[in-house]
């Protein structure tokens, strides 16, 4: 089974994160949770991460093709972000990334999933131009 059929299971995936990060106080919105857009950007940095991994080249990402907000994130947490290749085309590359948090202090069995989402990376070389990931 996939880590993507997994995606409402209690625990978080059963391989190293591709991304941990702690955010601070200065990434919260106007209420003191951690802002959508820094998750966001978070799970971004992690995709385009995988992408590369497969392309072997510069990726940039060209859609958000899914995204949801489970729960909150707190200052402190630590945060931690899966990634697995969910398909493949000529140029692009497909990425889920699920974030999980819990707080420092807490075991990994108390993580709880916090987003998850698609997003859409294109391969390009030097120019920017889009190439094709099996001629790399």
């Amino acid at each position: 089974m996939s880590e993507l059929d997994k995606n409402n299971s209690a625990q978080p995936p059963q391989k190293a994160p591709t991304l941990r990060v702690v955010p601070l106080p200065g990434d919260t919105n106007a209420y003191g949770d951690i802002f959508g857009g820094w998750l966001l950007s978070q799970m971004d940095l992690a995709g385009a991460s995988e992408a590369t991994t497969l392309a072997k080249c510069r990726v940039v990402t060209v859609s958000v093709d899914s995204m949801s907000f489970h729960q909150p994130v707190f200052v402190g947490d630590e945060v931690s972000f899966y990634t697995e290749i969910v398909r493949t085309g000529r140029t692009s590359v497909a990425v889920h990334v699920e974030s999980w948090a819990r707080a420092r202090a807490k075991k990994v069995e108390d993580s709880r999933k916090v987003t998850e989402g698609v997003f859409t990376f294109v391969a390009i070389d030097e120019d920017r131009k889009p190439v094709e990931i099996a001629d790399i």
